[in-house]
């Protein structure tokens, strides 16, 4: 009686630096011939091919499955395997530290800016033939896509990998954490009101106005109106004598949805403060204008008409 039966090849003895790093064949077709009463208990058997690697090498080594012995019972023999021959690539074992490198595609909305992608972990320690990792020099991430992203966030992201070097390190994902901020533009502001804090009774500015210069969101420029608006500037009167001089205190209204105005100086930062009319009284008399005198018509002579001489 003969029968077919799927056998998997065991492999034995192989050196602990060596790796076998190649696809190959890990089952084999056997075909046996023996009597019915053993034939039909090898179905219930389990059965490997083992394969002695002890003497194994860094090479390519291509096994005869011929020359193979499959352990059978008594009376039982081998027809023929498929197929007729098993390569295993044979390397040395080695450990590489590789870095992580991040693919992206899109880009973020005009008025912001990608500061930075921190994968976590940025490098990976893989364990595997020298020969393929020799020449992996960088791992690279799936693609990142920024496009319409105005904020930072932290999402996981799994790297694209090559069949070897998925078979050696499995389904693997790192962390990117991706800082996104609004453009930042630098200006100069001017005239912002100064509003009066804590005054027992009416009191003029002079100035009443200042100037910022502050970084501002792109984003929140192009659209304010008027950027005034943006900023708060308040003096402290109380009730201390009239003239003398205060200091100015200014800050920027926070706007939701965008990045925090910085100011980085303004002037005034001290203002006088006035008895009520002071500025107008010290203001000059407006000087009248005198208009130019028109010059004298010259008045036309009388024409005289002399006899003709005789």
């Amino acid at each position: 009686m003969a029968m077919t039966l799927t056998v998997p090849i065991e492999f034995l003895n192989l050196p602990k630096h060596l790796v076998i790093y190649n696809q190959y064949q890990k089952e084999v077709n056997v075909t046996l011939s023996g009597p019915r009463s053993i034939m039909q208990e090898m179905r219930s058997r389990t059965l490997s091919l083992p394969v002695d690697l002890a003497e194994a090498k860094p090479d390519t080594v291509v096994l005869k499955t011929d020359n193979l012995v499959l352990p059978l019972p008594g009376g039982v023999s081998v027809v023929r395997m498929q197929p007729a021959s098993i390569t295993l690539s044979i390397d040395k074992l080695v450990e590489k530290q590789i870095p992580i490198m991040t693919e992206t595609q899109g880009k973020v909305p005009h008025g912001y800016a990608l500061q930075e992608i921190v994968l976590s972990p940025d490098n990976i320690l893989v364990s595997g033939p020298q020969t393929l990792l020799e020449r992996q020099q960088v791992l690279k991430t799936h693609l990142i896509n920024l496009e319409g992203m105005m904020e930072s966030s932290t999402i996981p992201v799994h790297l694209a990998l090559s069949p070897e070097l998925a078979n050696l390190i499995g389904e693997t994902s790192v962390a990117a954490k991706i800082t996104v901020k609004e453009k930042i533009v630098e200006k100069i502001i001017h005239g912002i009101p100064i509003s009066i804090r804590d005054t027992a009774g009416p009191v003029e500015l002079k100035p009443d106005v200042i100037s910022v210069f502050a970084s501002i969101p792109e984003g929140l420029v192009a659209d304010t109106l008027a950027l005034p608006m943006l900023f708060r500037a308040s003096i402290y009167v109380g009730s201390g004598e009239l003239p003398r001089i205060a200091p100015v205190e200014v800050f920027a209204v926070a706007v939701p949805g965008h990045e925090v105005t910085v100011i980085k100086s303004y002037t005034p930062q001290e203002v006088e403060l006035l008895p009520p009319g002071s500025s107008r009284q010290s203001e000059p008399a407006p000087v009248e204008e005198k208009k130019p005198e028109k010059p004298e018509k010259k008045k036309k002579k009388d024409l005289v008409h002399k006899p003709a001489s005789q």
